[in-house]
Parts: structure tokens; sequence; C-alpha cells
């Protein structure tokens, strides 16, 4: 018995389209993966979804920190804007009322002498301790980077302990230290011959109370400039400071040509940190002097908290913080424009 040969149905059909001119359509290319056939569509939408697990992964990391810092840091800025639109003075705490006054408190301000000498005050404050600040914990750096290691961990350890000591602790330091009768100081300029500092009052004065707030700062910071500085030096290859001596470069040539270029997003974002540490500056300048001699020494934080909390002028104590941390973001600008470019560049 014969049977019948089977037609071929595929070529009968590429025969078919053959002749009306019809292209077949190609199915795409696929790959074999674990006994399952993976098209290449496929593969590259597990890629994208792949891609983009990747790029939320840090967003989701941080995401509990940042709800933490909304919770204990944004409902007391949003309250304090809403204040600083208020006139809130002891009348209103009694009655319990709520005043609006709209941007009363910051046109009297804005208008206010008082307040733009203060402004005045605090930038150049601010700019004279970062670079006090940047300058000596760069020069404390580089030491440590050339001691031994005993005399390093030595330097180390008293690094530590200066910029752990509690503000205030530091600020009743300096205190006995500048004191007029019994103070070191003032024994140890009159045993050297300056016998009238025997009995100098150091806060009398505008200049000398801001020489004792700046060298209480200055000592306060160099240590966080000087460790993170010297972290940063141990990175680079010591065979580029080896090639730099070679080539008979000098000490500062060999920092401005080695150092400085490898290690300037360092000292770039070290110099943004100084300025809001130090602009927000508020214990050393309050508990030292109280901002006194007759407000001579008054930042804008100062000013804020006494106008606020001391004249119980809440109003127009939270404008002038909040006026405060808008020149802060524009003092600022220059650094988050840099790390927006960076990330572009990613």
């Amino acid at each position: 018995m014969s049977m019948a040969a089977r037609p071929d149905t595929t070529q009968t059909t590429q025969t078919t389209q053959e002749a009306s001119g019809e292209t077949p359509a190609q199915a795409p290319p696929s790959r074999v993966t674990g006994g399952v056939r993976v098209t290449s569509t496929e593969g590259r939408q597990r890629r994208a979804g792949k891609g983009l697990v990747e790029r939320s992964t840090p967003y989701l990391l941080i995401l509990p920190t940042l709800a933490v810092t909304a919770v204990l840091l944004g409902y007391p800025l949003v309250r304090n804007l809403l204040i600083s639109f208020q006139k809130l003075d002891p009348f209103q705490l009694i009655q319990h009322t709520t005043q609006w006054n709209g941007f009363s408190n910051y046109t009297y301000l804005l208008t206010s002498g008082d307040f733009w000498h203060t402004t005045l005050r605090s930038v150049g404050f601010t700019a004279a301790n970062v670079v006090l600040i940047m300058l000596g914990g760069t020069l404390v750096g580089l030491l440590l980077n050339r001691l031994g290691k005993r005399m390093r961990l030595f330097l180390s350890v008293g690094l530590v302990f200066a910029w752990a000591m509690p503000i205030v602790a530091g600020t009743t330091v300096y205190q006995w230290l500048f004191n007029t009768q019994y103070g070191v100081v003032n024994w140890f300029l009159s045993g050297l011959g300056w016998h009238s500092m025997a009995q100098y009052d150091w806060f009398s004065g505008q200049m000398s109370t801001f020489a004792v707030i700046t060298l209480m700062i200055v000592w306060q910071s160099i240590p966080f400039v000087a460790l993170n500085l010297y972290a940063g030096l141990t990175t680079i290859a010591t065979e580029l400071f080896e090639a730099a001596r070679m080539d008979g470069a000098t000490a500062w040539r060999t920092f401005q040509s080695v150092t400085f270029p490898i290690l300037k997003p360092f000292f770039l974002s070290t110099t943004f940190l100084e300025i809001i540490w130090v602009f927000g500056a508020f214990t050393q300048i309050y508990a030292l002097n109280q901002g006194g001699p007759q407000g001579l020494t008054e930042t804008l934080p100062v000013y804020a908290f006494i106008e606020g909390a001391g004249n119980q002028h809440y109003g127009m104590g939270a404008a002038i913080s909040v006026l405060t941390i808008l020149m802060l973001l524009v003092m600022m600008s220059y650094y988050f424009r840099i790390i927006l470019r960076q990330e572009d560049d990613l």
C-alpha cells in the first residue's frame, strides 16, 4: 500500500509570497538562556528594568534619612516661615491670637541700618574665619603627612580632643584663659614685658572680643580640615611626590602642581562646609560675651536670638532667621551649581 507524498507547506507558502511580491516578516533574533529562548526585545526590556533598579537603589537607601530629616527639620522650618509673617509678641502669646502682618517684618528689616550692619559684620567675620581655618588646617594636614608614626599619632590624638570638646566647655576654657584678673594670657604677656596687658579686659572692645572668638572657632575647626586633608593625601601615589622632588620642585610647587589639583574637590567641599558652620555659629559668640559689648559682636544668628527670645519679638526673630538662610543659600549657590554639573557629567 503506497502512501501519498506529504506536500511541503513551507515551500508552498514561500512560493506564494514570492509570487505576490510580499516579503515575509523576519522574526527578531533570539538567544537561549537557561533553556528558555529570549528574544532581543525581551533582553532589552530586562536590561532597562535592571538599569532602573540600579539607578534608583541609592535614592531608596537614603529615603529613610530624608524622611527623618523632613520631620525633624522640615516642620520647624515651615513653622518658622509662618511665624515670620506674623506679629508675635507677648500680647499675642498671652491672648493666644494669631495676627498676620504680611511682609511688614521683612520690610522693617530690609530698611533697617542695624540689620545691614549686622549682615556685613557676619560676612566679614565668616570670611576671616574660613580663610584662617583652611590655611591652618592645610598646614597641619601637610605636617601630619610628613611626621613619623609616633608623632603623627600624638598630634592626631590632640586634634581629636580639640575637635571633640563640647562648644560650651571650650568657651568656658577661653573665658578663663582671657580673664581680666586671673587669665593665663594676661599673665604670660605681662611676663614677656607687656606690663600694660596685666589687667587688660579682652571683652571690652569689638576687635579684641572678635579676636578671642576667632581664635576659639579656628582652634575648634582646624582638626576637621587637617585630618580630612591627611586622609586625602594618603590616596595620592607617592611616585608623584618623588617625581616632583626629582624634578627639583619646591614644597610650594609640589603643593600647587600635585596636591591641590588632585584634592581640589576636597578643598572646595570643605571650604563651603566651613562657610556654613562659621556663618551659623551661635554658641561661641553668645556664650562668650552675649554679642557684646553693646551688640558690636552680634552676628545674624545672635541677632535673631536676641531679637526673638530676648526682646520677645518672635515674628521679627523668625524673619531674621529666614533672611539668614536665604543669604546662606546665595553664598552656596556656586557650590550647588558645581555639584549639579558633576552629576550631569556622570
